[in-house]
């Protein structure tokens, strides 16, 4: 359930379980979250004998968005693991319910949780590399495609 309180929380304190009851012994926390969208379409609709003449507009469908997630490269496998499992058709593993946890600046509590039902990787990046030296840090990126997402 999500915290109401009258000043917007920061972005900065946020979980991501890939597996379930993960919690926090995450490989490799993620640096950026982005893409948490949910859309509705519009079907549009106007009877022949109708007074007026505008369409009428009933839901359809909803759907939810591509979620982008990105990491430092640590040398850990598990992203690239799940989609190499996607692509060679295991299907049992290609599927996972994903939670993104936003924390408190204290991050003594949860405050929003979006759930990412049946998330699949669709898109896996990996770090674009340059000898110019410099502070930047190789980054890897996930995308994934998510059937249903859920605020709480």
């Amino acid at each position: 359930m999500a915290t109401y309180r009258d000043t917007p929380y920061s972005a900065f304190n946020f979980q991501v379980e890939l597996e379930s009851g993960q919690g926090a012994e995450v490989k490799a926390g993620f640096a950026e979250v982005s893409g948490l969208n949910a859309e509705i379409t519009v079907a549009e609709y106007r009877n022949g004998n109708s007074p007026v003449n505008y369409v009428q507009k009933l839901p359809g469908i909803h759907k939810a968005g591509d979620i982008t997630l990105k990491r430092g490269v640590i040398g850990a496998q598990n992203l690239y693991d799940w989609v190499n499992a996607v692509r060679n058709g295991k299907h049992s593993e290609a599927k996972r319910n994903v939670v993104i946890k936003l924390m408190s600046e204290d991050r003594s509590d949860v405050v929003v949780t979006w759930k990412l039902h049946n998330a699949m990787p669709i898109k896996w990046t990996g770090p674009t590399l340059t000898a110019k030296g410099g502070g930047d840090v190789a980054m890897e990126e996930l995308v994934l495609s998510v059937e249903m997402l859920e605020q709480e």
